[in-house]
């Protein structure tokens, strides 16, 4: 069967761990050569070094999402080495958790500044690299960008605002030959659970995620690349996420009973 990335350039931020690493060997296996991005460059490195042994071409490159310089010049050196950019993922992200009577302006900021002015400044210098090859731009939502709940305020208000980035890209791309394509997935395995407020990774936080509707990041992956590559403009999973999504749109009353029902 043909790979339907073959030679391609993707770059993936947030692409050390979770759904971003599972992306990476996707690609990979599609033929792609993918850069990976994000802060810890050991487990860049490591990724690089898994998509070595599959067979697939890696390239670790340090980039900070909040800061525009660092974005600009990770675009640029993907670029010099590799020789273009046809593929650009907005994944970089994480959760600040806890009730908007309890969060600071710092957290608010933290919560904006990665997960929607990062993936606004990916897309911003990625753009004109995937516009020299029709290219596609994915931004990585979530189905809280439908569907907000207590206690990730923050959170579904930075997934909404990524929902209409991408329905503005979509817009303002439509016929450069660059398509843009926002992923809204569902409960998916991944160390977002782990990432405290301030953005810091510790193992020993309990994922309260419910496993029982967790998908693997490989499947996540394949699923999410197939959109990408259909260039479709929304798309959403897992079953139970299309289930909330729809809900969230269309019956926000209901969705209100069933989550305050029991509160007094």
């Amino acid at each position: 069967m043909a790979r339907r990335f073959e030679n391609k350039i993707v770059w993936i931020t947030g692409g050390g761990s979770g759904i971003g690493k599972a992306l990476a060997l996707a690609f990979g296996k599609e033929g792609a050569i993918v850069a990976v991005s994000g802060r810890r460059e050991d487990r860049l490195q490591e990724v690089v070094d898994e998509l070595k042994s599959q067979g697939a071409k890696g390239l670790a490159v340090r980039c900070d999402v909040t800061d525009e310089a660092s974005v600009a010049e990770a675009v640029q050196k993907i670029v010099k080495t590799l020789g273009g950019l046809d593929v650009a993922v907005a994944n970089a992200g994480f959760s600040v958790a806890g009730r908007v009577e309890k969060l600071s302006a710092a957290d608010w900021r933290r919560q904006l500044d990665v997960n929607v002015i990062g993936v606004a400044m990916t897309a911003r210098y990625a753009i004109p690299h995937l516009r020299e090859r029709e290219g596609r731009l994915a931004l990585i939502g979530s189905v809280a960008s439908m569907l907000a709940a207590p206690g990730i305020g923050a959170y579904a208000a930075s997934k909404f605002a990524v929902r209409a980035i991408g329905q503005t890209l979509a817009a303002e791309l439509h016929g450069s030959g660059v398509s843009c394509t926002t992923i809204h997935p569902g409960y998916i395995e991944s160390e977002i659970a782990q990432v405290d407020n301030q953005g810091r990774f510790d193992p020993q936080r309990e994922d309260r995620r419910p496993k029982n509707l967790m998908w693997p990041a490989d499947r996540a992956a394949r699923a999410m690349v197939d959109a990408i590559a259909k260039r479709k403009r929304e798309y959403t999973f897992t079953g139970h996420g299309k289930v909330g999504a729809f809900a969230g749109r269309h019956m926000p009353g209901l969705v209100h009973f069933g989550m305050t029902r029991n509160r007094k």
